[in-house]
């Protein structure tokens, strides 16, 4: 009787410009048993770079990837992604289709506050996108298995979250502080964009905490 070959499980990593696909591209391929974007330099890599990059552009290329290098694979892309200087929508049902044929695919959504992404995109694309990145990311779910992280609560809850998400997604993860996910923890990539605010009851509140 002929085995039953088990298919490797391919994680798709996506999500609003700005919203952490590097961050979590990296932290994802950490583990072992997982091959994915290997960015152990400190400067800022281009989609071009990541492994998956041309066959976003040519799902039909999948096809010639030598699957059995690894248990599990990582992509990473942003909605719209930039290639040639101009933004494209990712083929998220060709790629999908196609990669289903070799893998027991996934998907994670990844999320942001909307102010932060808002500023973020105005600052290095000229205009918001989110709204047209939630667009598509609205047909994912049909596709296949489609989980939604954060990365306010990557770095609220560092470890214990990976812990959750691994158990959540069935997808192995380096969860016990590898030294890149320390660095991660330390620079807060929303640091940036806050600042000390007062709100409208602000005094009410403290009176009430001062009472209490």
């Amino acid at each position: 009787m002929e085995e039953t070959k088990i298919k490797p499980k391919l994680l798709i990593l996506t999500g609003p410009q700005g919203s952490g696909n590097h961050l979590f591209a990296k932290l994802f391929s950490l583990h072992s048993m997982t091959e994915g974007w290997n960015m152990m330099r400190e400067e800022w890599q281009g989609h071009h770079e990541e492994p998956f990059a041309a066959a976003w552009n040519r799902p039909a290329l999948l096809k010639d990837k030598p699957w059995d290098s690894a248990v599990c694979y990582v992509t990473s892309i942003s909605c719209p992604y930039i290639k040639d200087k101009e933004p494209h929508i990712p083929k998220y049902k060709e790629f999908i289709t196609e990669a289903k044929k070799y893998c027991d695919v996934r998907i994670a959504i990844i999320g942001r506050d909307r102010n932060i992404l808002k500023l973020q995109q105005e600052r290095l694309r000229g205009g918001a996108t989110t709204p047209q990145a939630i667009a598509q990311f609205e047909q994912l779910p049909a596709l296949a298995p489609t989980h939604y992280i954060s990365q306010e609560l990557f770095y609220l809850y560092g470890q214990e979250y990976l812990k959750s998400l691994e158990k959540q997604m069935d997808f192995p993860i380096a969860w016990n502080y590898h030294s890149i996910m320390l660095d991660y923890l330390k620079r807060d990539a929303n640091r940036k964009y806050t600042q000390q605010a007062e709100g409208k009851f602000d005094v009410e509140v403290k009176k009430a905490c001062d009472e209490s």
